[in-house]
C-alpha cells in the first residue's frame, strides 16, 4: 500500500510540492465538486466519520467510540464501510468467523469484532442492508468526500501531530480537496491528540464556525500493565507508525526496534518469520496494533503466541456533552447537514 511521501508534511511547501501544485488544484477542485453533489436518504440517520487528507487520522477508534455512545442511548448502530483493501464488493454483513482481511479489509474486520459492519462499495445499497438488518443509525466509516448518501452529521478527524501537512491537494500534498471547501461540507472537526498542526486546523475550523472536539487515545489497562518495562519491537502497518511507537514508549515499554509497513499492509508468512526471528534474536515481544493483529493472528504459530502482543486503545472524547449534543441533533434530524434539507428526518 502507498506510503505518504515526506514532502507532504514539510512547511513551507517544498519545491516538489510547488511543482505538482497545479495537478493538486485540478484534483482538489474535482473532489470538492463531487462532495457537493446531492445524495439519497438512507431511511435511518447517517453519521459520517471521515478526514480531510489521504491516509489515517484515527477514524476507526472514533467510529468505535461513537458506536459505544450511541448504544448507550439505546440505538443499534451499524458501521458502513467500503472495505478498503478487501476484494468483497458487497453489500455483505461482515462475519469474522468466515471473512478475513483479504475479503473485507482490515479495519472492517477489526470493527466487526465489536459491532455489526456492512461492507459495500455501493454505499446506498450498504445502508439499505444495514437498515434491513435492524440498524437504527449508520456510522459511515470514511466517505466524507463520497456524496452518494445524505449525511445527518459529518465529522472530520484530524491527527494532532500531522494536521493537514503542507496544505496542498493530492498529489502535491495530503489534502483530498481544498481545506476551505471541505470545511464547508463538514459539521464538526475531531482533533485526535495534541500537536501544533492539529491546533492550526482547529483554529481554521473555529474561524469557519465549526465546533472542535478534542479526543485522546488510551491504552487499555491490561495491555498497559504488560507493557511496563517490556522490551518490544513495534511492528505496524498503519498510516502513522511513529505514533504507535510513541504510544509504546509512553506506556513504559522499551523499544528494541521497529518494523514499519505500509498502511493496510497484507502480512505474509515471510513477514511472520522475519518478526519471529527478530523477537528471538533480541529477546523482545512483537507489539502490534489491533488493526495489524487481525491479519497477523491467523498466520502466527500457536506455540509462539506469547511473542505477539496486541495493544488495544480506546478513544475518549474530552467533552462528552458536546458530542452528545451533536449526536442528538443527528438522530432527531435537527443537525447542520439535516437543516440543509428539511426532508432529512428519521423514518419509522
Amino acid at each position: 500500500m502507498m506510503r505518504a511521501p515526506g514532502f507532504w508534511w514539510r512547511t513551507p511547501p517544498s519545491a516538489l510540492a510547488r511543482l505538482t501544485y497545479p495537478l493538486g488544484a485540478i484534483y482538489g477542485a474535482a473532489t470538492l465538486a463531487r462532495m457537493r453533489r446531492p445524495g439519497i436518504r438512507a431511511g435511518v440517520p447517517v453519521i459520517c466519520v471521515g478526514n480531510f487528507i489521504v491516509g489515517g487520522a484515527g477514524k476507526t477508534p472514533t467510529v468505535l467510540a461513537l458506536a459505544a455512545l450511541l448504544a448507550a442511548r439505546g440505538e443499534t448502530p451499524f458501521v458502513l464501510s467500503r472495505g478498503y483493501g478487501g476484494r468483497e464488493a458487497g453489500p455483505v454483513l461482515a462475519d469474522p468467523a468466515r471473512h478475513g482481511a483479504a475479503e473485507i479489509g482490515d479495519e472492517p474486520l477489526l470493527m466487526a469484532h465489536h459491532l455489526p459492519v456492512v461492507v459495500a462499495r455501493d454505499r446506498p445499497a450498504g445502508a439499505a442492508l444495514a437498515a434491513a438488518r435492524g440498524a437504527t443509525v449508520v456510522l459511515m466509516d470514511d466517505g466524507l468526500q463520497n456524496p452518494s448518501l445524505r449525511k445527518d452529521l459529518r465529522l472530520a478527524v484530524v491527527e494532532g501531530a500531522a494536521g493537514i501537512g503542507n496544505g496542498y491537494c493530492f498529489p502535491a500534498g495530503p489534502l483530498r480537496a481544498p481545506m476551505e471547501g471541505q470545511l464547508g461540507e463538514t459539521d464538526a472537526v475531531v482533533v485526535n491528540g495534541p500537536g501544533a498542526a492539529g491546533d492550526a486546523v482547529a483554529a481554521l475550523a473555529q474561524a469557519a464556525g465549526r465546533p472542535v472536539l478534542r479526543v485522546g487515545l488510551d491504552v487499555l489497562p491490561e495491555a498497559l500493565a504488560r507493557l511496563d518495562g517490556l522490551a518490544v519491537i513495534a511492528a505496524s502497518g498503519i498510516g502513522r507508525p511513529e505514533k504507535f511507537a510513541t504510544t509504546l514508549r509512553q506506556s513504559g515499554a522499551w523499544l528494541a526496534g521497529e518494523r514499519r509497513y505500509g498502511d493496510h499492509h497484507p502480512y505474509t508468512a515471510g513477514d511472520v518469520a522475519t518478526l519471529l526471528a527478530e523477537s528471538k534474536a533480541t529477546g523482545s515481544t512483537i507489539a502490534v496494533t489491533e488493526k495489524d493483529m487481525v491479519k497477523l493472528a491467523p498466520l502466527w504459530p500457536a506455540d509462539e503466541r506469547e511473542r505477539l502482543l496486541a495493544v488495544p486503545v480506546q478513544l475518549r472524547f474530552e467533552d462528552e456533552a458536546a458530542i452528545g449534543a451533536l449526536l442528538e441533533q443527528a438522530l432527531t434530524g435537527s443537525g447542520t447537514a439535516a437543516a440543509a434539507d428539511p426532508q432529512l428526518h428519521r423514518l419509522g
